[in-house]
């Protein structure tokens, strides 16, 4: 080895022992005839000290590889560093070996960085060697261990599915790959490994699970990469509670073992319905309370015509928001909800005595009066409410405005509140597409009493689906899967899946689902959200060791490329022309 220690490891115990370090130069600073040299790898930063060859440290680069051999002693009163493991002590620099110069970085590797994003991204390898970087990429290490870890324990099987698999458009777009040996044939990277897991279901292996990449050709966010880790759980002879209990310890002792925080357990659960109509949201972030109040029987008759014959009237309250509210702001709301289909946003504010604003001098006197006892309000308090026929719509509009208020008004949200929402609709009517389209996905078990309603209204029938929510993000979801090959096709009849149509897609699995089927469900948790939201970053990138940019693209690599045309003949492709 080239090193008898790492960087953070010494202390006064090795004192007068000779050792052999190796790493990266952090810093070198020269006082007088004395020079002090910081040496760092992942494990730590070690302070070394030399009296010799000044002019040679002088031109020793920053970030260059360097095997140091050394005497420890103790550094001199008053000089130690408490918050340091290695801060009472420093090497006496006896022999330096410069193992790789470097050339000046692009940006400095230190904790604070002032570079862009696409700057780091470009330089990854230098962006991973600071320590908030390497504190991301090891806390992701100690979740998916302490996940395996217990998982193992339940008698839970890691098992591969494969990566190359079959295109089953329904949701996002596929990323395809061109199959040499069957020309015009493309394999699909999977989305996820939903129908394998089901089929292993099937073939007798009770609990499976797998820490898997995904692959998903969708528009990127700041928690949405092309390709993602999931963590894929399923099981069979279960129900939904007893996923939940099972979930709620795995996620305890996870966060426990990582960040040796306590999660209360069992973790709440709230109805698709009832968090839509409290908190306009089906992933609400309950470190808040601004709570939706329906208005809908207040408003008939109260002089204002948008709300008399809004049909749904929900309001939330922003609590002695007054001075914190702008005209710009307002019409930032107001934007947000015209673009997510409502119609508009009304805005009053109370002064202690009476309502002020726009819309005031069209509203009643007995309407006011209900207004200020059911909102409970107060002074410098600020309303606001939108009124739509459709209650969905209603309920997501306000339920956007809810979220950015609580960011710009909240600003102690602080812990960790997690929330099962549960009982999701089976369906939803597109109407972009004119159709019914999965909640969730086409494999998900209606609820047993409501399957007879499939064919009366097909709006009201609820699944037995769950989605596991932490601070106003979704974490993962899942649901108890159908088994019965009868329903199977029932919910593919109405989702317009022809029989031929599933028979092309699925034909393997629906064969699959006659062979004895057991009674099965699971869940996929997005793993990079989760490391991301137990770190408290902004950005799913921050926790993927090389991620991709905003743009698909990966800077370091320069990818995606050009490829030759060599190539492309060997895969019968032919690349069609761009238009302007």
């Amino acid at each position: 080895m080239l090193r008898t220690n790492t960087c953070g490891e010494l202390t006064s115990r090795n004192l007068g022992k000779t050792i052999t370090l190796a790493g990266w130069v952090h810093s070198v600073r020269v006082h007088g005839k004395l020079v002090f040299l910081d040496l760092r790898d992942r494990y730590g930063m070690t302070q070394c000290v030399s009296q010799k060859d000044l002019d040679f440290f002088k031109h020793l680069k920053k970030e260059s590889v360097v095997q140091i051999i050394g005497k420890v002693q103790k550094r001199q009163s008053g000089q130690e560093n408490k918050e340091m493991i290695t801060g009472e002590i420093e090497i006496v620099i006896k022999e330096i070996n410069v193992l790789s110069e470097a050339l000046p970085t692009p940006f400095k590797v230190e904790d604070e960085v002032i570079a862009t994003e696409d700057t780091r991204m470009k330089y990854r390898y230098l962006d991973l060697r600071r320590k908030p970087t390497q504190d991301l990429i090891i806390l992701r290490h100690k979740a998916a261990k302490a996940i395996r870890d217990y998982l193992d324990k339940e008698g839970f099987l890691e098992i591969e599915t494969p990566m190359l698999a079959k295109s089953t458009p329904e949701g996002a777009r596929d990323y395809l790959v061109p199959s040499r040996v069957h020309p015009h044939s493309f394999y699909a990277l999977p989305q996820s490994p939903q129908l394998y897991k089901q089929l292993l279901m099937i073939a007798g292996f009770d609990k499976y699970f797998q820490i898997v990449r995904c692959f998903r050709d969708e528009d990127l966010r700041a928690d949405r990469q092309p390709e993602f880790t999931q963590l894929d759980i399923e099981m069979s002879f279960i129900e939904e509670e007893d996923l939940y209990k099972l979930m709620d310890e795995m996620i305890k002792h996870t966060f426990k073992v990582c960040l040796n925080k306590t999660v209360k357990t069992p973790i709440k659960q709230m109805d698709y319905h009832e968090a839509m109509d409290t908190y306009g949201s089906d992933r609400p972030d309950l470190r808040f309370k601004m709570e939706l109040i329906d208005l809908s029987k207040d408003v008939k008759g109260c002089g204002f015509k948008v709300l008399e014959n809004g049909g749904n009237v929900k309001a939330i309250v922003a609590k002695n928001a007054s001075d914190l509210i702008s005209k710009k702001f307002f019409k930032r709301l107001e934007e947000r909800v015209k673009k997510n289909g409502g119609k508009g946003l009304v805005e009053i504010r109370f002064d202690g005595k009476e309502f002020t604003g726009g819309v005031v001098q069209f509203l009643k006197k007995p309407f006011v009066k209900t207004l200020i006892k059911k909102l409970a309000v107060k002074k410098g308090d600020v309303v606001f409410m939108v009124a739509d026929q459709n209650w969905a719509i209603a309920c997501e509009c306000l339920g956007i405005v809810r979220t950015i208020l609580g960011d710009k008004l909240i600003t102690d949200k602080k812990g960790f509140e997690f929330l099962w929402v549960v009982k999701f609709p089976l369906m939803l009517y597109s109407e972009e597409e004119k159709r019914w389209v999965s909640s969730h996905h086409p494999f998900t078990a209606p609820l047993d009493e409501e399957i007879k309603l499939m064919d009366k209204d097909l709006g009201k029938v609820r699944s037995k689906s769950y989605d596991l929510v932490l601070n106003g993000t979704e974490l993962g979801g899942g649901s108890i899967r159908i088994s019965n090959s009868k329903i199977q096709e029932k919910v593919f009849e109405k989702l317009g899946i022809s029989k031929d149509e599933a028979n092309e897609k699925f034909g393997f699995f629906t064969e699959a689902l006659q062979y004895g089927t057991p009674p099965h469900g699971g869940i996929a948790f997005g793993l990079d959200r989760v490391i991301a939201l137990m770190a408290g970053t902004n950005s799913i990138r921050d926790v993927i060791a090389f991620p991709k940019n905003k743009y698909a693209q990966s800077l370091m690599v320069s990818s995606p490329s050009k490829v030759a045309k060599k190539q492309l003949d060997e895969l019968s492709i032919q690349l069609k022309k761009q238009s302007k």
